[in-house]
């Protein structure tokens, strides 16, 4: 699916086609997740959507995609871990996302929102290493609040430029979406420094 056919789907059926496009992103929708939150808030710029609700069904297809990866792990296990490992190109994020689980534990589902495939494996994991939901959600699902709010600022800002911003998040990870928070940061700080200059 291209980045136009998103467009088309949200413009033709609003907040669901927004919603299940992020939570069908488990089972591997062929659109990068970045993306599709960033047209999210793409769409609120164009006043297809209305900010808010738009938003918050964001957040929820993010939160309902990556439970459904701790669900199928937790309630399958091993079964998923043996298919997984038999396919070559998911094989290495298998194994990095058990190292990072191994050196960082629960902080392994904060880190992994910053790179691409492996923030849907990592779920997976957790789920067949049964980890208490009640933990799961406290780390994956605050660490995607601000993930997502950062990407929907970005997409709302910079939508003419959400293809070449998701395909340089795919390659560079985390090291992509620090600048773009960094990025986020300087542009509030500057229309704060306008606005205090404007009433003086």
């Amino acid at each position: 699916m291209s980045f136009d056919a998103l467009l088309g789907l949200i413009d033709q059926f609003g907040y669901p086609a927004l919603f299940f496009s992020l939570w069908l992103g488990i089972v591997g929708m062929p659109i990068p997740d970045e993306v599709i939150v960033m047209t999210g808030g793409f769409v609120t710029a164009l006043g297809l959507l209305h900010v808010i609700p738009a938003f918050l069904v964001t957040y929820l297809g993010v939160v309902f995609g990556l439970s459904l990866g701790y669900v199928i792990g937790y309630r399958v296990g091993a079964p998923i871990l043996d298919k997984l490992a038999r396919k070559k190109k998911i094989a290495p994020y298998l194994q990095k996302s058990q190292e990072m689980l191994d050196r960082h534990g629960a902080w392994a589902l904060c880190w992994s929102y910053f790179l691409p495939v492996v923030r849907h494996v990592v779920p997976y994991l957790v789920g067949v290493n049964r980890m208490p939901f009640a933990r799961y959600a406290l780390f994956s699902y605050t660490t995607g609040l601000v993930w997502t709010l950062v990407f929907f600022i970005v997409g709302r800002l910079f939508g003419q430029y959400i293809e070449e911003i998701g395909a340089t998040v795919t390659r560079y990870g985390q090291y992509a979406l620090l600048a773009a928070a960094g990025a986020l940061l300087i542009l509030w700080l500057v229309r704060r420094l306008r606005s205090q200059y404007t009433e003086v």
